[in-house]
């Protein structure tokens, strides 16, 4: 596996920074949230992304992905939504990063009209990114919170600029288990977000392996080679724990647990206190 970690634990941190940390405790990535809190992000000037992409290569670390914040199922006109994701697009390839987070964003909407709007835009996007040598990646969150949902706008789309960014938490919230969200996402994979918290109630970030998310289960189904960043949501949660000082134990119960290929058996949902366990499939 390789192992990577994002920047929303680091709230504010230089890039210089960040990629010290990444190479201290051996995670070969970082997946750099794009906001304008942040060091780098779409209007960041050309000379300071070049120094960035400068010092992440000296640290021998690398982008993994950017994070954006663009909603592609969200309503309104679609000519803001596509530059905004043509701005991050750039950004990525300035930071040689092969990944583009985005959101589905399309809540309030009837599922017919989320997707559509999702397919229509990632369809349009999809060849810009491409060509720039970037794949869109569409996170399991908020409106389209699981595989089923993410898979079933994304085989619409059916362009290799286009994927799926499998955050274990939300499929978690929305009672998916592992093994299915695997089956509809492993063809469209750009990489896996794990993290770890209390419960269904508490969504405190915590070090991984001290909460009740199923991981063990996750990393069964990611083949060798494959991505696992960590998405520990100290922005959030400005009261949660440092993140510099849980790194090395964080990466630590990955390799564990990647060294283990085989999923539990029996294993099956439980209550949202029971670890490992998902809260039951809402009706």
């Amino acid at each position: 596996m390789k192992y990577a970690f994002s920047t929303l634990g680091l709230p504010g941190t230089p890039v210089a920074r960040s990629a010290a940390l990444a190479a201290e405790h051996g995670y070969e990535g970082l997946e750099l949230r794009a906001h304008t809190e942040e060091p780098l992000h779409p209007d960041t000037p050309g000379g300071e992304r070049v120094a960035a992409r400068r010092t992440l290569a000296a640290a021998g670390v690398t982008v993994l992905g950017v994070a954006g914040y663009v909603e592609v199922a969200a309503s309104g006109d679609d000519g803001p939504v596509l530059a905004a994701l043509r701005s991050l697009v750039r950004l990525a390839a300035d930071l040689e990063a092969p990944y583009v987070r985005v959101f589905p964003g399309g809540g309030g909407l009837p599922e017919a009209d989320a997707d559509a709007h999702a397919v229509r835009r990632l369809r349009a996007a999809a060849p810009y990114a491409e060509g720039h040598g970037v794949r869109l990646l569409l996170e399991t969150h908020d409106s389209h919170p699981t595989g089923a949902a993410a898979a079933r706008v994304l085989d619409r789309v059916g362009q290799a600029g286009a994927g799926a960014l499998w955050d274990v938490l939300h499929t978690w919230l929305a009672g998916e288990q592992p093994g299915e969200s695997w089956r509809d996402l492993a063809p469209h994979l750009g990489y896996v977000q794990v993290k770890d918290v209390a419960s269904a109630q508490d969504l405190t970030p915590l070090t991984l392996g001290a909460g009740v998310l199923p991981l063990d289960e996750v990393t069964a189904h990611v083949p060798s080679g494959g991505w696992l960043c960590w998405e520990y949501e100290k922005r959030w949660y400005p009261g949660a724990e440092e993140l510099p000082g849980q790194l090395t134990r964080g990466r630590e119960h990955l390799v564990r647990l990647s060294r283990d290929r085989s999923a539990p058996a029996g294993r099956s949902a439980g209550s949202p206190g029971e670890p490992g366990g998902a809260p039951p499939r809402p009706p």
